[in-house]
């Protein structure tokens, strides 16, 4: 891993830290759903890509892109990307929302029942 800063502010194991956050985050939010028999969504990650398929067969795909260091999310609604912001927060490169705000909502028209990461 390298530890030189790079164009987006962080090094690679820093970028490396925080997708294993952010996928870890959407992994037990799934697994608590589930235990809770909120929502019947099937979560299968393969190394830094986690395919979360819906009920209505759907799916949301997270994935790391790690030369840009970035964040991207593949919906119904379309393809985002996002980095990390000097706030800690993956922010859409287009729009600035965040990307947790954004995975709620795209998961929530999915699913059809109301969904908060």
């Amino acid at each position: 891993m390298s530890t030189v800063a790079t164009p987006s502010g962080l090094s690679d194991a820093q970028y490396d830290a925080a997708i294993r956050e952010a996928l870890a985050r959407i992994e037990q939010t799934v697994d608590k759903w589930l235990e809770d028999d909120v929502v019947d969504i099937d979560a299968a990650r393969t190394g830094g890509m986690l395919t979360l398929s819906m009920p209505n067969r759907s799916q949301l795909i997270v994935n790391a892109q790690p030369p840009l260091h970035e964040l991207w999310l593949a919906a119904r609604k379309g393809g985002f990307h996002f980095r990390l912001g000097i706030n800690g927060r993956w922010m859409d490169t287009k729009t600035g929302e965040e990307f947790f705000a954004v995975l709620s909502a795209c998961a929530t028209e999915q699913a059809q029942t109301p969904l908060t990461f």
